[in-house]
């Protein structure tokens, strides 16, 4: 029993089905995305920003994932801190992004598309 946000894995009548829900491949790729240095923030869209805002914490914010028959397209927007090298940082996160979501869920990641969403200044002191 598979709904559109789930995708099975792995069925065998004899043990059962193995699932996987959108939400967990988008957690994956934003807590990959984070683990790169330079990264800021994941941005989010206006809704979000505005949900985060009113008190609802959004931890794949800036993180949409389209998965049709096992590929995964990933699409991130990300804010970089300021001094890094933006194709640098893109390409890290292009690689770690795919590698997590591959060696944990078996799905394969044809697309990890990044946009930069801003850069974060430092603060003054």
């Amino acid at each position: 029993m598979e709904d559109k946000n789930t995708h099975v894995l792995h069925d065998d009548e004899n043990i059962g089905a193995v699932q996987i829900a959108d939400d967990v491949v988008t957690m994956i790729a934003a807590l990959a995305a984070k683990e790169v240095e330079g990264v800021a923030a994941m941005s989010g869209n206006v809704t979000g920003e505005l949900m985060s805002r009113v008190g609802r914490k959004n931890l794949t914010k800036g993180v949409k994932v389209e998965i049709l028959n096992k590929n995964v397209k990933v699409n991130l927007y990300v804010t970089v801190e300021y001094g890094y090298n933006i194709p640098a940082i893109s390409q890290q996160i292009q690689g770690k992004v795919k590698s997590a979501i591959e060696n944990m869920t078996g799905l394969q990641v044809t697309d990890v598309n990044i946009r930069i969403a801003g850069v974060s200044m430092p603060k003054s002191k």
